[in-house]
């Protein structure tokens, strides 16, 4: 009987340390936190919008110089990759054989002429006879003809630019004989100021813009003309903006697509004949845009561009969005967001819609030093 009491404290005693066992553990459970997101309030802005084209340079015109009369060339007159006006001899063909031509034309012509003076005469005295005066005043026209034509190959034994523009190599040498039709060309000169730009468009595209050019969405660079600005091989932009023109007039079956002329000045000779660019037309500007940080939206399992926002009750919501292009480090929102949306992006790993959240604006400063992420946890822990 005398261990009674002894037992009755260790019991006791167990109980008191499994309480206060219990009130520890209830002590160090971790109370739930509000998620913090950083977002990014939307507030509409002018943009103008602009479509990038491919395309190449083609120069404004192009002659190509051919012989207009036989002949061996004496000389060339020009220097290879020139400028040169129209008018400019270029090529000197051996004119001796067309001097004689039109000396004798020019004999003939005298001597046909001189007859057909006298019998004017005589057939007014009835000397001769009117038929007579007839023939001899055709003949005299034959050889006036005859002469002119003379006149006309020894002209052409100077070859001339028939346009001002950028001459290439010459095809032939001194000595080379040349034949009045030949397919092949003695040289080529093309204009390059102003200078074309031809781009492909879908044909879907082009009758979108043939509407926005008829209504006046377009910027105007002149009559139904819309500016166009270029980008270079290099990556740099040209610094004169150009003007689009006018568009083929059918479509091509193998691809769909139209082909667009712009025109753009060219005179320092940057851009020459065939090379690559990139065209950007001017398609209007849109008073309102939404652009949305690429950050902020992602993509669902079907592909569909989609954006987490804080709604006015600081609960998460899921947006869908319609948005086809970027503009910089941003997306181009034409449905799906408006003006005062806040849209989450930085903690979007931490939160699902419907959950409450901490909302602070986000800026560019806090994306180059980011706040370690979960920080609210890891500061529980330490406690």
């Amino acid at each position: 009987m005398q261990f009674k009491p002894a037992v009755t404290a260790l019991v006791s005693a167990v109980a008191l340390a499994t309480l206060l066992s219990g009130c520890k553990k209830e002590e160090a459970a971790p109370v739930a936190q509000t998620p913090q997101v950083g977002v990014v309030t939307l507030q509409p802005q002018a943009y103008t919008l602009t479509t990038e084209l491919p395309g190449r340079t083609t120069a404004y015109r192009v002659a190509e110089v051919r012989p207009q009369v036989n002949g061996i060339i004496l000389k060339r007159l020009f220097k290879e990759g020139s400028d040169v006006k129209v008018g400019d001899q270029l090529y000197q063909i051996d004119p001796s054989v067309y001097e004689a031509t039109l000396a004798s034309a020019q004999a003939s012509q005298a001597s046909a002429k001189s007859l057909s003076d006298r019998y004017k005469q005589l057939v007014s005295e009835q000397a001769v006879s009117r038929q007579e005066y007839d023939n001899a005043r055709s003949t005299q026209l034959q050889a006036d003809a005859t002469l002119k034509s003379a006149q006309i190959n020894l002209r052409y034994t100077k070859v001339l630019a028939p346009i001002t523009g950028r001459i290439g190599r010459s095809d032939v040498t001194e000595g080379a004989l040349v034949t009045n039709g030949q397919t092949d060309a003695m040289a080529t000169i093309q204009q390059l100021d102003p200078i074309y730009v031809d781009v492909t468009q879908s044909s879907a595209e082009i009758l979108k813009l043939r509407k926005e050019l008829a209504s006046g969405a377009l910027q105007k660079a002149g009559d139904n003309a819309a500016k166009v600005k270029l980008t270079l091989e290099d990556g740099s932009t040209y610094g004169v903006d150009g003007k689009l023109e006018f568009s083929e007039v059918s479509v091509d079956q193998t691809t769909g697509s139209v082909t667009l002329r712009a025109v753009f000045p060219n005179p320092d000779h940057t851009l020459l004949p065939g090379m690559f660019v990139h065209a950007q037309l001017q398609a209007g500007v849109a008073a309102q845009a939404i652009l949305a940080p690429q950050q902020g939206v992602t993509r669902d399992l079907k592909g569909a561009p989609t954006a987490l926002i804080v709604n006015a009750d600081n609960k998460v919501e899921l947006r869908e969005l319609k948005a086809n292009r970027t503009v910089g480090s941003q997306w181009l929102v034409e449905d799906g967001l408006k003006a005062g949306d806040r849209v989450i992006v930085e903690g979007l790993q931490y939160v699902k819609p419907g959950a409450e959240v901490k909302a602070s604006e986000w800026s560019a400063d806090q994306a180059k030093n980011p706040a370690p992420a979960n920080q609210a946890a890891a500061g529980g822990k330490g406690e």
